[in-house]
């Protein structure tokens, strides 16, 4: 007769079968734009069981779990071999994040973890906490992974337990499996976040889109996605950041913004995805945006729809952090299919698919941000008066025919 420990294991075995086996839905009907889905693809229960129980039952007989996950979310995305891969961004119970690579065969759904997360290297300086890596293959042959370092500031009060110092941490890596540590990139900037290393060569310079900030919560005066050069990756060094977008009063980006995953290459300009932050009598709440830049010179905005792209809805909203829609990962197939990964309310990952044509036509159709109620107003009375003049044409088409029918 099985014992207690070995039904136990068996269900739970069963239970993570049977999650990381189920079948992605998309949403029925959408906004045109992209198709959501009715699952996370990443949860912290997709996490192997082998990571956080001891399957001996001599050593761990009531089969508890040892090693807690708390979160996976704000995942770097890439195809590698003919696989969709997110190195995610695993916050264990103890509040400490390392990466891990999962992998799916279609983008949506049956997202598997490698068997280890990833032996991350330290600098001299040890790292705090790790994350939110974004995943750049860059034309000179390397994988390039770019992460928030933070470690606690040295200048912090004594009993200050939670001031610190987040700057850009900087690996490479062949097979996302051995990875070299590079050193930490240097800025003009007192701390920063999201930062991104842009996919090809500019004057056979390496370009980095920033976020300078003057705290390690508030953006401040630096606000807005940065956008520099550096000569070598092996001792990156930005000596000046020009701001590519800006933070604006009263939009979705009025607090802080930031580039998320690396731009894609379009026939029509570089297409980026990033996330814009406002205040609100609940909280800081995170959506998504996009806009597009000029193929010659990425740092040169040329169009920008007003509003979010994506922003948490329904259960999204609720979470470790609330009403916070993160991306810094996105795949584009040679067919045009584009798979945008995104963490909800830092704790679980989602995908929305669309196509560069879409996604195009979005950006490029869109009205911009006016910056006031009245524009708003009149961007739709326009619309309006559009699709009446549309429909009362449709109907004069219409009328011959329904007169030769009589």
């Amino acid at each position: 007769m099985e014992n207690a420990f070995q039904q136990r294991q068996q269900a739970l075995e069963k239970s993570y079968a049977d999650l990381i086996n189920r079948k992605n839905e998309k949403q029925p009907l959408g906004n045109g734009i992209y198709h959501r889905y009715k699952y996370p693809v990443l949860t912290a229960q997709h996490a192997p069981l082998f990571w956080r129980y001891d399957l001996n039952q001599d050593t761990n007989p009531f089969l508890m779990e040892r090693i807690g996950i708390n979160a996976t979310f704000n995942a770097g995305a890439i195809k590698w071999n003919g696989r969709y891969l997110l190195v995610v961004r695993v916050e264990g119970n103890d509040r400490k994040s390392f990466f891990a690579v999962a992998e799916s065969p279609n983008g949506v759904d049956n997202f598997r973890f490698w068997d280890r997360p990833i032996t991350l290297p330290e600098t001299e300086n040890p790292d705090g906490n790790v994350y939110d890596m974004r995943v750049v293959q860059h034309e000179d042959g390397w994988i390039y992974g770019l992460f928030c370092t933070e470690r606690k500031d040295p200048n912090a009060l004594p009993g200050d337990e939670s001031s610190a110092v987040a700057q850009c941490g900087i690996a490479r890596t062949k097979d996302l499996v051995t990875w070299e540590r590079l050193p930490d990139l240097k800025t003009p900037s007192p701390q920063q976040r999201n930062v991104v290393l842009h996919p090809e060569f500019i004057n056979g310079k390496y370009a980095l889109y920033t976020r300078p900030q003057d705290g390690f919560i508030n953006a401040g005066s630096g606000g807005g996605i940065g956008f520099g050069f550096t000569d070598s990756m092996e001792n990156a060094v930005v000596e000046e950041e020009i701001i590519v977008d800006g933070k604006q009063y009263h939009t979705v980006y009025e607090v802080k913004n930031g580039q998320g995953p690396a731009p894609l290459k379009t026939e029509k300009g570089w297409l980026h995805l990033a996330h814009g932050v406002r205040n609100t009598a609940a909280g800081l709440r995170y959506v998504l945006y996009l806009f597009l830049t000029d193929l010659e010179n990425p740092a040169q905005v040329i169009a920008k729809p007003g509003g979010h792209f994506i922003a948490p809805e329904g259960e999204e909203r609720v979470g470790d952090v609330s009403n916070v829609a993160f991306a810094n990962g996105w795949i584009m197939d040679q067919d045009g299919r584009v798979f945008i990964y995104y963490a909800s309310s830092d704790t679980r990952m989602h995908v929305a698919t669309s196509t560069v044509d879409q996604l195009l036509d979005y950006v490029l159709h869109t009205p911009a941000d006016e910056f006031r109620s009245a524009a708003s107003v009149q961007q739709i009375n326009r619309l309006v008066d559009k699709n009446q003049s549309y429909i009362q044409g449709k109907k004069q088409v219409m009328a011959p025919e329904l007169n030769g029918a009589n």
